[in-house]
């Protein structure tokens, strides 16, 4: 059973500039179904592209984060002719993919605000944003394993990158659980935070981390998330190539301004 029917399964508010996005069906713990799923992606694709939208928020109502991929469309899965079921399979990945991949490559700063639970591709989705704040409700596991499956939702890539890869293959190969304490101290949360304040907390961060010139965080960011493959002679590239774009954007030509009207002001004496 979904979320009532006039009731989004992704709920989408802006204020101040923020997005907060929530997962919408805490009786499932916010577990990602195919219809949930499309309207994750459609409120990903308008806070990408809404300039007036400086940073995003990403949480989840009720006791859970998100539990993640919905078993109701394993079950599906499993029930399609066997000449089938590989095609199917590969074309929902697909999905889960571009959904994944717009969350990760978000030209601006994203937060999860890890309100409780977050499992398998709940734990994927948040490694999928830049940061992750958590309460004392929260913990992680990739519990991918226990259904004889492997990672789907970026973990492969993302978690050995917060872990290191001997801890990162621990956890998957494990699948258990991860609470507040140790996901704190091995680098999978970055702040914690009390349960009442957890969104609001998370929203002052945005708010902090999206304060610079919009041009120069999207470009950085896309460059960064890169920098692991790269060599330094690309990274290198690719920044001058960003750096010559900066230097034509609004936000550079009126800090340069500022500064050098401010400069040019006579300072007042001390006598």
């Amino acid at each position: 059973m979904d979320s009532p029917k006039n009731e989004p399964l992704v709920d989408l508010q802006v204020r101040a500039g923020i997005a907060i996005l929530t997962l919408n069906r805490p009786e499932k713990r916010n577990a990602m179904s195919d219809a949930m799923r499309a309207e994750f992606v459609a409120a990903l694709e308008r806070v990408a592209s809404d300039q007036a939208i400086r940073a995003l928020v990403l949480t989840g109502r009720g006791k859970g984060f998100c539990a993640g991929g919905d078993v109701a469309g394993m079950e599906r899965r499993m029930q399609a002719p066997t000449g089938e079921i590989a095609f199917n399979g590969w074309t929902r990945q697909q999905g889960v993919h571009h959904a994944q991949a717009l969350l990760h490559t978000m030209p601006k700063p994203t937060i999860a605000a890890v309100n409780g639970a977050a499992s398998g591709l709940g734990a994927d989705t948040a490694l999928a944003c830049d940061f992750i704040i958590a309460s004392d409700a929260a913990s992680f596991t990739w519990s991918y394993i226990h259904r004889g499956i492997v990672p789907d939702g970026g973990g492969m890539y993302f978690l050995p990158r917060r872990v290191g890869l001997a801890k990162a293959k621990e956890l998957i190969f494990s699948g258990r659980k991860v609470e507040l304490e140790e996901a704190l101290r091995l680098g999978i949360v970055d702040r914690p935070a009390l349960a009442e304040n957890l969104v609001a907390d998370a929203e002052q961060w945005a708010a902090e981390m999206s304060k610079g010139s919009a041009t120069a965080l999207a470009l950085g960011k896309t460059i960064l998330n890169q920098s692991f493959e790269l060599s330094a002679q690309q990274v290198f590239a690719q920044g001058s190539q960003a750096q010559g774009i900066c230097y034509t954007s609004t936000e550079h030509r009126q800090s340069v301004l500022a500064f050098l009207a401010k400069s040019s002001q006579p300072k007042e004496s001390s006598q």
